[in-house]
């Protein structure tokens, strides 16, 4: 037992204290580009925060002493998340219950796991062309349907990965439990499996909705961008980012700094799910 509490040798003590002065190194070393671009993007867009931004819309280029916002790209943007989130959450969600309680082991759900493995690794370029092919090109014009369906198929892995880690942290006992009351299988899952579950659903949920909400490539090839107000959902839509990729390269100082402005309303939006995420994840570990 002396051993225990016996002093490290000095060469140990230099050892850890170099390996401590490493990792804080690198650690602050790999926080400098993220505080560096938080720092460009909210010095230079916090000051253009203002009233209009947030009700009018983007101004004629060159025009001065003219309200000018980013209100149909904020709208847009909800509405095409809305959209991909519609349609990726249930069908990841049903896919991971799939993979992790019925299919387990099967050939068929090991190729659908390697499948939506692959898609997780697909550049959002590559599958804004896919929904241009099989959306824009068929309905004959762009459209925010077509950019919401394009960031589903970005959510959709993301959700179904997530989800099925999620659902194999629940205790198998929980379901023997169940499964000895006279519970059916597909009781156990949902009254169960789901409700254990549901806050890193939740988790993954959110996560997938930030990713989506930032993706630039997949819109330009599907809602492309609009000055005008969203009047259908068929109809060509702006959105924070494509308008961000627009405004950034413009000539015009005013859309400069409305991109700026945007680049601040976005990360905002970026952030505030990650940490809803985090307080997510936080609760479940104090409740369980």
């Amino acid at each position: 037992m002396s051993d225990l509490y016996a002093p490290l040798p000095p060469s140990k003590k230099l050892f850890n204290f170099a390996l401590s002065v490493t990792t804080f190194s690198l650690s602050a070393l790999a926080l400098i580009p993220l505080l560096a671009m938080l720092w460009a993007i909210l010095s230079k867009g916090i000051p253009h925060l203002t009233w209009d931004v947030f009700t009018q819309l983007p101004a004629p280029a060159g025009m001065k002493d003219v309200p000018s916002g980013f209100a149909n790209a904020i709208i847009g943007t909800v509405v095409m998340v809305a959209i991909a989130a519609g349609l990726s959450l249930p069908l990841g969600i049903l896919t991971a219950i799939y993979l992790t309680e019925f299919g387990k082991n099967s050939t068929f759900a090991s190729g659908v796991r390697m499948l939506v493995t692959i898609l997780s690794a697909a550049p959002s370029i590559v599958v804004g062309v896919f929904a241009y092919a099989i959306i824009v090109l068929p309905l004959k014009g762009f459209s925010a349907l077509a950019g919401g369906f394009a960031l589903s198929v970005i959510m959709l892995p993301i959700v179904t990965l997530a989800t099925e880690e999620s659902l194999k942290l629940v205790p198998n006992a929980q379901r023997l439990a169940s499964a000895a009351l006279g519970a059916g299988y597909a009781r156990t899952t949902l009254r169960i499996v789901l409700a254990r579950a549901f806050p890193g659903i939740l988790t993954s949920s959110l996560l997938a909705i930030a990713r989506a909400a930032g993706e630039t490539a997949p819109l330009i090839f599907t809602a492309l961008f609009s000055q005008n107000w969203l009047e259908g959902l068929l109809g060509p839509s702006a959105s924070l980012s494509v308008l961000i990729f627009n405004y950034a390269n413009s000539p015009f100082v005013d859309q400069n700094n409305l991109a700026w402005a945007a680049a601040v309303m976005l990360v905002g939006i970026v952030v505030f799910t990650n940490l809803l995420a985090r307080w997510v994840t936080r609760n479940r570990r104090t409740t369980h």
